[in-house]
């Protein structure tokens, strides 16, 4: 059974920074996307960030445009996670944040029914 399990939300002032963490376990492929997703009360669910990993290595990253220059996505895949440092945060950074993992894939895309497996979510919120 594949699980994600992500964690380092929180509540932080704005102008701070998070780190969130998801781990993945029961997910045994060497190609596979990867994402960052979130959703605020009332709206839709929306890519953050997502990066493809290719056998041994990262393919190409996507950021959405709201978060570009101030949010880094990276993996490690030797410990099955992928991180999600945010930097600069804003009070419209308040969401669930949610990873998840497409294995039909090694290219992310931005498109949420791509992906299969999802985590349970974690909280950032940002005060003004």
């Amino acid at each position: 059974e594949v699980q994600l399990v992500e964690s380092g939300g929180g509540l932080v002032q704005a102008g701070g920074s998070l780190r969130l963490s998801c781990a993945v376990s029961g997910f045994s492929e060497d190609s596979y996307a990867i994402g960052w997703f979130r959703q605020a009360p009332g709206k839709e669910r929306e890519v953050v960030s997502c990066i493809g990993w290719f056998r041994t290595s990262a393919s190409r990253t996507y950021y959405a445009d709201s978060v570009k220059g101030r949010f880094t996505i990276s993996i490690d895949n030797a410990k099955n996670s992928v991180y999600l440092q945010m930097s600069s945060l804003k009070p419209a950074d308040t969401a669930v944040y949610f990873c998840a993992v497409d294995p039909s894939h090694y290219y992310c895309t931005a498109n949420p029914p791509i992906y299969d497996y999802w985590g349970q979510g974690t909280q950032v919120t940002v005060s003004s």
